[in-house]
Order: C-alpha cells, then structure tokens, then sequence
C-alpha cells in the first residue's frame, strides 16, 4: 500500500500523541473527521496499522533480562516448533529466519536462572536441534517507527 504525505502526516501525530482523540488529530491536522476515519480505517485494513494498545515493558512487569535465542529445528518441523513456542509466556516474538538457525526468539526473564529454565524448556520441544542465546546488555536504540515515517513522509512529498 502506498502512504502519501497525509497518510504520514497522520502517522506522525499517531505516534507522537497516541492517547488523543480522533477529532483532535483531525483538528490537528486541519482535515475533516470523516476524511482522518477513513484514512484510519484504509491503514488498519491494509496493514499499515496493526495495533492501538499500550507498549508495554517487561522489566517493569519483573523481567529484566532479554536475551535473543536462535532455535535450529529439525527439517519439516519448523510449523510444530512455532506452534509450540506460542505457548511459551516469556518468548515475546518469534520469526523465521535465514543464517544460523531456523528461528529466532526475543525472550524476556526474571533473571538468569529463569533465563536458564526457559532455554532448557524450548531444547526439549520435539523438533529442536540445539539453541544458541545472546543475553542483551543495554537498548542502544528503542522499537520506533517514528523515523521512517518521516522518511516516507519526506519521500511522498510532505
């Protein structure tokens, strides 16, 4: 789908004000209220849109401790793995990858130990070879998309 310069623009204040009503974002933007509706609903059913709920952090629900697991997998289980790893609390993504490994895991714990118990979990899943852990020091750059909304936004014309 393509985002042209108001489409950005209402990115933009999305994100920068993401608690705000959608006639104050409309009032922001000097555009009607129908014509910011749908826009929204255009964004969400495309995609481009995917959630309005709060971010969350993990160390502040108790698990400080982030570490990047990479799961290889036995040829023509990657599915059943998948669908096991859903049902593992601490594994907060999960995506198929190409490189070393078959899959990759952001996994949150309470400590190291805890770190220790949820590896040990996922070797024994049926259909995991071996797992490989990089424990995260420090966020150098926080998840945003405000940046390359800009940059799209510069590039439509806005």
């Amino acid at each position: 789908m393509a985002v042209d310069a108001l489409d950005s623009r209402i990115l933009r204040i999305l994100l920068e004000q993401p608690r705000t009503s959608v006639r104050e974002y409309a009032r922001a933007l000097g555009v009607a209220r129908g014509t910011l509706q749908a826009r929204l609903d255009r964004m969400e059913r495309d995609g481009v849109i995917t959630g309005t709920g709060p971010s969350l952090s993990p160390a502040a629900l108790g698990h400080p401790v982030l570490a990047f697991v990479h799961i290889e997998v036995t040829q023509g289980h990657l599915d059943d793995v998948g669908d096991a790893l859903a049902a593992v609390p601490e594994i907060v993504e999960a995506f198929s990858i190409t490189g070393g490994g078959d899959l990759l895991t952001r996994v949150v714990a309470r400590d190291n130990a805890h770190l220790e118990d949820v590896i040990q979990a996922l070797i024994s899943l049926p259909g995991v070879v071996r797992t490989r852990t990089e424990v995260a020091l420090r966020e150098r750059v926080p998840h945003r998309m405000l940046p390359l909304v800009e940059s799209i936004g510069r590039a439509a014309g806005n």
